[in-house]
């Protein structure tokens, strides 16, 4: 069974993460082009966001319902990526989840890789009482519509990969203030909404126990075993 370290970041700026994702990914890239170099950890990494809206590079700006302008007004940022899906929101109360995987050490592909992610979440959503699923041709884990409410997002998902190592990965909101996803079309849907835990349950939850089962179901789902790295490190 692989070994994935885990970092969790605390509350960082998107921009840094970004830059401690490429640095990791580029890292197992290298080391699979020149295996002489040594084979470098895979790692899974946890963060908060200051708020920030990201598109990914098949998004369409039109679904910033804004200007980047107003948006700096308001305290958030906006940023252009290379990962999968259209535009979400990043923010307090909401885990954000970066696995740095090669998924040949994993055995499995990228569809069963996503599919593997969705499940994490899906099984963490249940300890919780929350019966979510998938949609087909959507990623991301969705909550069914009930009494009025239309289909709706609890975590989106998006990835790049490269020879089948990955980047980016999933945002899962806990205590979210989900007024921030009014700004935008939330992965490009005008017809669906968007949910999270303390929504559902009608009260906040402990972060660091939602962390904590989503670790545990990430080990579970992806079938590794998970060291806790201190950041510092």
């Amino acid at each position: 069974m692989e070994e994935v370290l885990l970092m969790d970041l605390g509350v960082m700026e998107y921009d840094s993460c970004r830059h401690l994702q490429q640095s990791l990914f580029d890292e197992l890239l290298a080391a699979k082009a020149e295996p002489t170099l040594g084979m470098p950890p895979q790692r899974l990494l946890l963060v908060e966001h200051p708020p920030v809206y990201t598109l990914g590079k098949s998004g369409k700006e039109a679904n910033l319902l804004v200007n980047t302008a107003h948006l700096e007004s308001l305290g958030a940022t906006f940023h252009q990526t290379d990962r999968g899906g259209d535009i979400t929101f990043h923010g307090p109360g909401q885990i954000v989840g970066y696995p740095i995987l090669d998924l040949e050490r994993e055995g499995i592909g990228l569809r069963a890789y996503i599919e593997a992610v969705e499940q994490t979440v899906i099984d963490t959503l249940a300890d919780y009482g929350i019966v979510a699923g998938r949609s087909q041709g959507a990623a991301g884990v969705w909550l069914a519509p009930h009494r009025g409410r239309p289909l709706r997002k609890i975590c989106a998902i998006g990835v790049r990969s490269s020879r089948y190592v990955t980047m980016h990965g999933f945002a899962l909101n806990v205590n979210t203030n989900l007024d921030w996803f009014e700004l935008i079309n939330p992965c490009g849907f005008t017809d669906r909404g968007v949910t999270s835990i303390a929504k559902e349950l009608g009260r906040e939850v402990d972060m660091a126990e939602v962390k904590s089962r989503l670790v545990a179901h990430f080990a579970e789902n992806i079938n590794v075993k998970i060291k806790i790295l201190d950041y510092a490190n």
